[in-house]
């Protein structure tokens, strides 16, 4: 079974800038790290070839320094890591990023299932995963909590829903975004860590996954951040207190009064 499974770098920080002319985030001077819900995927995805058998590869699109989240990816048990990493692909939006990486699995050729993280945290859009799934044609499986069984001709899984859990069995290949519920990531060893480090990093441009070029980066992107602004300062809270019956009726009054009821 071939595995891959995508990851993102992402800031760590909560201090996120965004450019104002191109809606994009300012990545300059702030420290990156493996998006923390990609964890879980690398830990799915590794935990399920150690048990059935095969290899897990982990894919990321980004700058040249997002090498260091697939060499992080490699110490936690990856066999393989990619790169897609061009001026091309500068400025993409969800759909645009889950159509490259679409394109690079398909490059791959032998891929079963594909692992993702419910989202990232810098956009928390959670788009990326199902965008992947409809690009490469695949049944997919959101917010995975359980992974039930896996064969070479489907995988069986416990998805958490809005009303509950709920049980699918998806044919292969297919594509999965996971929850944390998953399992516990595997902290990486000193001797995985250094031997991640000598382990080569494949990198791929625009030319190497046989896309269309128009359909890359920030071109190829159908959504705009057409506006960035800080929200306005909400007015000061008030607080009653006393009797309940009395604050009650107070709070329909002023309700009325301001003709929200």
């Amino acid at each position: 079974m071939h595995i891959v499974v995508c990851i993102k770098q992402v800031p760590d920080t909560a201090e996120v800038r965004i450019d104002p002319e191109r809606g994009t985030l300012i990545r300059e001077g702030v420290p990156s790290i493996l998006n923390p819900l990609d964890a879980y995927a690398v830990e799915g995805a590794v935990a399920l070839t150690e048990r059935n058998g095969g290899t897990a590869t982990a894919l990321c699109m980004g700058p040249p320094q997002a090498e260091a989240a697939l060499r992080e990816a490699i110490a936690r048990g990856c066999d393989r890591a990619i790169l897609l990493t061009d001026r091309a692909f500068a400025g993409a939006d969800t759909w645009s990023t889950s159509y490259a990486l679409a394109c690079a699995v398909r490059k791959l050729g032998d891929v079963d299932l594909v692992f993702c993280g419910k989202q990232a945290i810098d956009g928390d859009t959670a788009q990326v995963g199902p965008g992947l799934a409809v690009h490469l044609g695949w049944p997919q499986a959101t917010y995975v909590r359980r992974i039930i069984e896996a064969t070479d001709e489907a995988v069986a899984v416990e998805r958490l829903t809005d009303w509950g859990n709920e049980t699918l069995r998806v044919g292969l290949p297919a594509v999965l975004t996971v929850l944390k519920d998953l399992n516990f990531p595997r902290l990486p060893s000193l001797v995985s860590q250094m031997q991640a480090r000598r382990c080569p990093v494949e990198r791929w441009g625009a030319g190497d996954i046989d896309g269309d070029a128009a359909q890359f980066g920030l071109d190829g992107s159908p959504t705009r951040v057409v506006k960035v602004f800080t929200p306005p300062v909400r007015g000061a809270c008030v607080v009653w207190q006393g009797e309940p019956q009395k604050t009650a009726a107070k709070l329909i009054e002023t309700l009325r009064r301001e003709a929200l009821i």
